[in-house]
């Protein structure tokens, strides 16, 4: 059997709230009027009335350089590793980003900067928001791990036969129909049985 693990990116494996929070805050002159934790929705954060226009933000941002320079989300570098180096597992990012080719390959980029050169074997990048049900398609009945931190990508993963996770969020504790972890600790203790 394959060892993969299917997983999302931004709000699972790298802190995309803070690093767009910043660059709102730095490079756009907007001021951040709520929690990015409590809401998640950007023109709620930045109280901005258009959510179009709060839509082409976000596009522009993951399109901007900052895609190769996030961080990485909670304590998922170490687990991340120790699930490749310890368990054999490899990883496939599918990530709804930007179709621009030069801010993939920056995103490309930040994660084997963090995560290891040869810990992905796969990167699936679709357009900034896009649903992510066909991508998951060639997995079907894989019964591999989907690690996600969005309501309906999880359970587009578990309709089609994956072991989905997800990751723990103030925006999706309304949704309990799959197992779910506050962070990589807790999903390598799903995966491995270790504690």
């Amino acid at each position: 059997m394959n060892k993969i693990i299917l997983t999302d990116c931004d709000g699972v494996l790298l802190d995309w709230v803070s690093a767009f929070d910043d660059w709102m805050v730095n490079n756009c002159s907007f001021e951040k009027v709520n929690d990015g934790d409590m809401y998640y929705n950007v023109h709620e954060r930045f109280n901005i009335p258009s959510m179009s226009y709060a839509k082409q933000l976000v596009s522009n941002f993951n399109q901007s350089a900052r895609m190769g320079y996030i961080e990485a989300l909670r304590d998922s570098v170490h687990y991340v590793k120790l699930l490749h180096e310890k368990h054999g597992y490899t990883f496939h990012a599918i990530t709804s980003m930007h179709s621009d080719p030069y801010a993939q390959k920056l995103r490309i980029m930040n994660l084997k900067a963090l995560f290891g050169e040869n810990t992905f074997s796969r990167f699936t990048i679709l357009g900034c928001g896009d649903d992510k049900d066909e991508a998951l398609e060639p997995y079907r009945d894989s019964n591999y791990w989907w690690i996600e931190d969005k309501p309906e990508n999880a359970a587009a993963g578990t309709f089609i036969g994956l072991r989905s996770i997800l990751v723990d969020h103030p925006h999706n504790q309304d949704y309990r129909d799959c197992p779910r972890a506050f962070d990589w600790e807790d999903i390598y203790e799903l995966i491995t049985g270790e504690e």
